[in-house]
């Protein structure tokens, strides 16, 4: 299994809306994706390692794929649409990983 995590950094001055992301971005990309999605997780920043740190993330999505092609097979057809809304819910540039699921 491999997960995709899109990580919004919590930098100064930078805006979300959590709200429209939970609410609306996140069904319709998984609309889109369809059934090479096999599952999807939203996750809210609300601290640092230490005592009083900001989180390094306010939020972190994540969506996973038996395999890398079935991610790039759902994704790449439906770019436009899925990148076209960020700016209805932040004006952070995420950042992408792709990882192997171990456990």
């Amino acid at each position: 299994m491999v997960k995709v995590s899109v990580l919004y950094p919590n930098d100064e001055g930078k805006t979300f809306n959590m709200d429209y992301y939970v609410d609306t971005h996140v069904p319709m990309v998984k609309k889109l994706l369809g059934s090479y999605l096999r599952n999807a997780a939203v996750e809210h920043g609300i601290a640092g390692g230490a005592p009083g740190e900001k989180a390094t993330y306010i939020a972190m999505g994540h969506l996973y794929f038996d395999q890398v092609e079935d991610f790039v097979a759902s994704f790449n057809p439906n770019a436009g649409q899925i990148l076209g809304d960020l700016p209805n819910f932040t004006d952070i540039a995420p950042t992408v990983q792709i990882s192997e699921v171990k456990i």
